[in-house]
């Protein structure tokens, strides 16, 4: 578990392994539109493809010890949301094949209300990228006990489940909570390690 992270290394070898199509964060420095070039560079989160396991196990940790692309392959790496390589801006409006089915996200605390801490870099919480989570493509959830438990999205709403992954220590029990932003979205569902499935509220 490093940097306070549960490790997702099986998740994405048995995604792998059953021919799912599978893409990577790859953060990078990016210009504010609108700026002038004296301002500071944001960084910003683009989800790339990996292409094969052998890739995948070819990949070295970064300075926060998360595998990471080779930055020599990153202009020819499917990006979710269309074309190849990082994007200067993120596109408006969906298309039919773009999107990503279901998100993985990191974090070092939940709460019961669903609000996640990071490591307050604000690639994912605070990014205009992020702002938005990737409309969903054409999308067939197989039958699942997480696809049964989870309200799943419909294609009005075109966007990606965010689902966590935490230890029974990374869950803060009411009446403390996790302070969020304006920007800060909830995640859908955290799956704890002690096998309970943490989901929004019902009215």
């Amino acid at each position: 578990m490093p940097q306070g992270e549960i490790s997702t290394t099986s998740i994405v070898r048995d995604a792998l392994a059953s021919g799912k199509e599978v893409f990577i964060p790859y953060t990078h420095k990016l210009a504010e539109t609108g700026k002038e070039s004296t301002q500071p560079k944001i960084s910003v989160m683009d989800m790339l493809r990996l292409e094969s396991m052998e890739e995948f196990e070819s990949l070295r940790p970064d300075k926060w010890g998360i595998p990471s692309l080779d930055k020599s392959s990153i202009p020819l790496k499917q990006n979710c949301l269309g074309g190849t390589g990082v994007l200067p801006e993120r596109p408006r409006g969906g298309s039919d094949d773009l999107g990503l089915d279901l998100i993985v996200m990191p974090g070092m605390a939940f709460d019961t209300d669903l609000r996640r801490l990071g490591h307050g870099k604000g690639e994912i919480a605070g990014s205009p990228r992020a702002s938005q989570r990737p409309f969903l493509g054409k999308t067939d959830f197989p039958p699942s006990i997480y696809c049964k438990t989870i309200q799943v999205k419909t294609n009005a709403d075109r966007m990606a489940n965010a689902v966590a992954l935490a230890l029974v220590e990374q869950i803060i029990l009411p009446p403390e909570a996790i302070p969020v932003a304006s920007h800060d979205q909830p995640v859908d569902a955290v799956i704890v390690g002690d096998g309970r499935l943490i989901v929004a509220k019902t009215p």
